[in-house]
């Protein structure tokens, strides 16, 4: 290349140099937040910086220049990274000036109180009170799932092939894809199911209660199509009604309060025999004297109905290959929403569901 043209080169670049020398102090000093002059220097010295672009000039200009492009460049790098830290001092004393000319903070007044916590559902609460009292009784947990094949959740507990619930309309019926083409599959109506499971991978003596969420096609104040129940259920040698009523008794005494009666009316359940509608007398009416003048919630009886029970069916036995001659039991289930409504005095089930903080907080 001519000498005329690298002069032309060097000075395209000393004019670029000149032009953002007198420039980049002007930009430093509109930049009035530390993250703005960060911003505006990497403009200028970043990877597609301006200067950079005046660095990569050097591979296409003359050997003869490269030197001077190179020093001028270096020298206003200098000079931009020594404004740019100048400024940033600045800046931070500026903010640290304007923090102690500030109102002081007044210590005297009260602090912020914090948000309130949270606490379990009534759900969750009763539930948790029901599994803590039967666990204290000797009954272990044991679980199931909530999609069942029809043989345990009907055929196995002794319900006959035309009862009505195994109709479409009262039972949620699912497809299972992939499935091992066992029968037709539900979502589990009651927690009974465990108890199949039960007895047909554990051998017996066994004592165990099932919590858990079963489905129904109900929906009113007092049914809903999803809500939760625990079945408690006790395999062994010579287990008698006297057995069931003891520890019913025993239940209501530790959940419900000292002194709380129990009474079994006579009921029908498809798998047990004898079968019983338990009621518990009523703990909104009870008086000092521990009679129960009626009210409201008892409908005036004093008595409030709070679950099933019975003595296992032989055919519950036959079906889960166990011989009715040797092995007796009882089982009971209560629904927790059922026992929710009567702990707390919800007339409402759906209240339960509906999650309305309000409603939740007084309890």
């Amino acid at each position: 290349m001519s000498a005329a043209g690298s002069g032309d080169v060097l000075l395209s670049v000393q004019r670029s140099i000149a032009s953002l020398r007198g420039s980049f102090g002007q930009r430093f000093e509109a930049a009035e937040t530390e993250q703005a002059l960060r911003d505006e220097n990497a403009k200028i010295l970043g990877k597609k910086g301006e200067l950079t672009s005046l660095l990569r000039q050097l591979g296409a200009a003359p050997a003869d220049t490269r030197k001077a492009i190179g020093e001028l460049v270096n020298a206003l790098r200098q000079e931009v990274e020594a404004s740019f830290e100048q400024r940033l001092l600045a800046i931070a004393r500026a903010k640290r000036d304007k923090e102690l000319n500030a109102p002081r903070f007044d210590l005297t007044l009260p602090g912020r109180a914090p948000a309130p916590l949270g606490h379990a559902h009534p759900i969750s609460r009763v539930r948790d009170e029901v599994i803590d009292v039967l666990v204290s009784l000797g009954f272990a947990v044991h679980d199931g799932p909530e999609v069942e094949i029809e043989e345990n959740n009907f055929a196995k507990l002794g319900f006959p092939p035309d009862h009505p619930a195994t109709d479409m309309q009262d039972s949620f019926w699912v497809q299972v894809e992939g499935g091992a083409g066992e029968g037709r599959t539900l979502l589990r109506t009651h927690t009974s199911n465990v108890q199949i499971r039960a007895m047909t991978t554990h051998p017996p003596p066994m004592a165990f209660i099932a919590p858990g969420v079963v489905y129904r096609r109900d929906d009113d104040a007092t049914h809903s199509p999803m809500f939760h129940q625990i079945e408690c259920f006790l395999v062994d040698h010579d287990v008698s009604l006297a057995h069931l009523k003891g520890v019913l008794a025993e239940f209501a005494e530790r959940f419900f309060g000292s002194g709380t009666p129990i009474r079994l009316r006579p009921s029908y359940f498809p798998f047990v025999e004898p079968g019983a509608e338990v009621d518990v007398g009523c703990p909104f009416c009870k008086r000092p004297d521990g009679k129960r003048a009626g009210c409201s919630v008892c409908k005036h009886t004093g008595w409030i109905e709070i679950l099933g029970c019975g003595m296992i069916h032989p055919v519950v036995f036959e079906s889960c290959g166990l011989d009715p001659e040797t092995w007796t039991g009882f089982a009971f289930g209560m629904g927790v929403e059922r026992v929710a409504m009567v702990r707390y005095g919800i007339a409402d089930i759906r209240l339960l569901f509906e999650n309305a903080p309000r409603f939740l907080a007084q309890f």
